[in-house]
């Protein structure tokens, strides 16, 4: 369908639709007491604001309207979520002010505009507001979008937000489109530590918002090299690169998962990406074992990557318990 122009004072006013990515705590804040906040962003910029159902650890908000109404829109929330960072702040007044943060969600067809030829256009981006700007190498799961994370002053978000629309207007998606639909939470999954996680897309999310070892668990991926590049790339050279060794830490309680029933699912990596993989025994008092990656760079990349992507299916299931019987 295409977007409805309609002419206004500055120029051409074009019906357009941002999708942003919250977290349910963050949600709560734009919602307010009894819904008050967002009736109040609805009728002062004249955009629609949907909000995703769903008991999800992450939300979609979608912001439609003509470019002027999106912008209101967008000030107001940059501002409110400035307004709650404050307030978490008046405990402890020493630390610096951090930026404020949006994550929106873009079909994967439009980043390429967005980044520019040789990250050209996300460079001015930068330059021109102040604001920091990053498309996701990956794609949400289960969709074709990315998360594009813009943060700063609430003004530098407003700005890059402006040049964000003008390009999705100039380079309209591709194709089709098939939207990230965040999943909805188990309740908490998993104690490590005394902490409780919930798993939520491929990482495994802290309760409550505190970030810790296995957040980053998936953060620690390496780009892996693909299957046909692990032999040599020059033909007539045997000697393949010298191993090398790689250690991962990871919380006792997720052990089982990579180790699998009988020891299935490593052995299936170690055949898989010809890394040797050793797991150290439980320490006594840690809640944390040492995995020991050893093999050429290549093995020890394809086994890292083999290893984030065990993380990733089980993550799966516990969105999904019913296919829980598959593992």
């Amino acid at each position: 369908m295409e977007p409805t122009k309609v002419q206004s004072e500055g120029g051409l006013n074009v019906t357009l639709t941002i999708r942003l990515l919250m977290h349910g705590k963050e949600v709560g804040s734009i919602i307010g007491k009894k819904g008050e906040t967002v009736k109040k962003m609805r009728e002062e910029s004249g955009a629609r604001i949907n909000i995703s159902e769903g008991n999800c650890p992450e939300r979609i908000v979608t912001i439609t309207g003509p470019t002027d109404t999106i912008f209101k829109a967008f000030a107001m929330i940059a501002y409110k979520f400035e307004e709650d960072i404050i307030n978490s702040m008046s405990n402890s007044p020493a630390t610096s002010k951090p930026p404020v943060t949006l994550r929106l969600v873009v079909p994967a067809s439009q980043c390429g505009s967005l980044i520019g030829k040789g990250g050209s256009k996300i460079k001015e981006m930068r330059e021109s507001t102040g604001a920091q700007v990053q498309v996701a190498g990956d794609m949400l799961p289960n969709s074709t979008e990315r998360a594009v994370t813009i943060s700063g002053t609430p003004e530098a978000i407003i700005q890059c937000v402006k040049q964000i629309c003008v390009v999705m207007l100039e380079s309209p998606p591709k194709g089709a489109t098939i939207p990230y639909r965040p999943k909805p939470a188990s309740t908490p999954v998993i104690f490590s530590g005394g902490q409780a996680y919930t798993i939520q897309g491929q990482y495994a999310i802290p309760h409550p918002d505190q970030l810790t070892k296995l957040h980053q668990l998936a953060m620690q991926q390496t780009p892996f090299t693909p299957l046909g590049q692990t032999t040599p790339a020059f033909p007539g050279l045997d000697a393949s690169p010298p191993a090398s060794t790689h250690e991962l830490t990871i919380p006792n309680d997720l052990i089982g998962c990579i180790i699998g029933r009988q020891g299935t699912k490593i052995n299936e990596i170690r055949q898989m990406s010809g890394a040797q993989i050793k797991i150290a025994n439980a320490m006594e008092g840690s809640s944390e074992r040492q995995i020991t990656i050893t093999g050429t760079p290549a093995n020890i990349s394809l086994a890292q990557y083999l290893i984030n992507a065990r993380f990733r299916d089980v993550a799966a299931m516990w969105n999904d318990p019913s296919s829980m019987t598959s593992s």
